[in-house]
């Protein structure tokens, strides 16, 4: 298959890059050092890489920003970066790119366990990722051709624990061949409208 990867240099990115790289032929999307520049907080951007990659049979993304601070802190602005970059960025890369799928294509956007299960500081993340649940959901009722459209929640990867684990006391790390198996489930899987849940 050809592969269109967002954020195929990240922590959960690079390990999904691996795990296909030897059996499919990938394009990885970036705002810098990746096959393809894009950024897709710029649905011109999201346009321009679309036109540069052609026609794919699967895009996954592994990208968006969101910002974290207490909720009396967060302007509205502030929101906004969650709502431009993680939410509408996601939406634009099904919405600008269902001409570009290749008939039983599959779009494979990513969350995480905010949307079930916030902690202190995320009321914009957590907020964006339960947006996308709910878009993937309906969206999904309306592709042709076989397309299909899922969405991956992570909950805390073991490569970031150490970095994050002060913000998810008492949550378990998710062993990454696990979360790369998530992605690996909605490519090669036939579900269509599903959040595939990996929490621990």
């Amino acid at each position: 298959m050809k592969i269109l990867i967002i954020g195929g240099k990240g922590t959960i990115g690079k390990r999904v890059v691996a795990a296909l790289e030897s059996e499919h032929e990938l394009i990885i999307g970036g705002r810098k050092n990746a096959d393809v520049e894009v950024d897709i907080a710029d649905s011109s951007s999201i346009e321009a890489m679309y036109k540069q990659v052609g026609k794919v049979d699967a895009v996954i993304c592994i990208g968006g920003e969101a910002k974290w601070a207490k909720m009396k802190d967060l302007s509205e602005e502030d929101y906004y970066i969650g709502i431009r970059s993680k939410l509408m960025g996601q939406v634009n890369l099904v919405r600008q790119g269902v001409q570009n799928l290749n008939p039983n294509g599959s779009f494979i956007l990513s969350t995480g366990i905010l949307a079930d299960d916030p902690v202190p500081m995320t009321s914009s993340a957590a907020m964006v990722n339960g947006a996308i649940h709910s878009f993937a959901q309906a969206a999904a009722l309306e592709l042709e051709e076989g397309k299909r459209l899922n969405v991956v929640s992570l909950g805390l990867v073991a490569d970031s624990a150490d970095k994050y684990k002060d913000y998810f006391p008492g949550h378990n790390p998710v062993p990454m061949d696990e979360a790369v198996n998530a992605y690996i489930k909605a490519l090669r899987g036939r579900m269509n409208g599903q959040i595939i849940r990996h929490y621990r």
